[in-house]
């Protein structure tokens, strides 16, 4: 064997209930997606990336691969991704995830999906790209569908399949300024009460709640929100900490609210997801 090549494919994701507040969220999986690519050769313990975040993807790599294994081997790694970064659509949690899975697929044929997340949400702490750990964002892009998660703890809580049925809408504003989202704490008692209706498989009312809570606190523009409501959307809300909003709608609404949304910025258009994580191996 003189070569391993692995590709991790991991998905997108949106928020229901954003986890800041009480450590405790829920996010829907969404069709975009992050591929990570590693090719591991005899070499002289040598790591070259193609993309930034190198002190995220050490962590991950370093944490997963042997000692010995990375002083007898060079290592490339790249990434390839549709998600947008920076717009709380879950683009580190993402990558974190795929890099994670193509390391642990160069070493085991099968493969255990926790410590898989456990990886890549540690590395995505001691990175500090993350506040909870974003455990519900981790194993949404991961498994896919709905989940409820206890970041503090990284307990998956309940993963069932979204509505196939349904799409997204993502609008990316043309303003793209990020808040404080610590101040989302003032308001843990009403996202208690979100994550509870999420708990109630109340999904939708969940997801208006938290809309509503974070562009209170962080201030951001609510009409996008409301008017994709009067037009007919199942649910609506900031993604993440922002500035995103995720719009859920039947198909028969989409041209229109997509028409409204597109007055504040880009959007996109995309499918729930329920598809598990996947890894390829090739060796050499």
């Amino acid at each position: 064997m003189t070569s391993i090549f692995t590709r991790a494919t991991v998905h997108g994701a949106i928020s229901i209930v954003n986890a800041i507040a009480t450590g405790k969220g829920s996010a829907l999986g969404i069709s975009l997606k992050t591929t990570a690519e590693i090719h591991m050769q005899k070499g002289e313990g040598k790591i070259f990336y193609s993309t930034r975040n190198s002190e995220l993807f050490n962590y991950i790599i370093h944490n997963s691969i042997p000692k010995n294994l990375l002083q007898e081997n060079d290592i490339s790694l790249s990434i390839s991704s549709d998600i947008p970064i920076g717009f709380g659509l879950k683009s580190s949690s993402a990558v974190s995830s795929a890099v994670s899975l193509a390391c642990y697929g160069l070493l085991h044929d099968t493969l255990d999906d926790l410590k898989v997340l456990e990886s890549a949400v540690n590395a995505s702490r001691k990175a500090k790209i993350t506040i909870t750990g974003a455990y519900d964002d981790s194993t949404a892009c991961y498994f896919g569908g709905f989940v409820i998660t206890d970041n503090h703890s990284n307990i998956l809580i309940r993963r069932e399949n979204g509505p196939v049925n349904l799409l997204s809408i993502i609008l990316l504003p043309n303003s793209s300024e990020r808040k404080n989202p610590l101040k989302l704490k003032i308001l843990a008692e009403f996202f208690n009460k979100a994550f509870q209706l999420a708990e109630k498989f109340d999904y939708w009312n969940a997801m208006k709640l938290n809309g509503l809570l974070v562009s209170s606190v962080m201030a951001y523009d609510y009409s996008p929100i409301l008017l994709s409501l009067e037009n007919g959307a199942i649910s609506a809300s900031i993604s993440g900490n922002g500035p995103s909003i995720a719009v859920i709608t039947e198909e028969k609404n989409l041209y229109t609210i997509r028409n409204i949304l597109a007055k504040y910025g880009k959007t996109l258009v995309c499918k729930i997801n329920n598809t598990k994580a996947r890894v390829e191996k090739i060796i050499g």
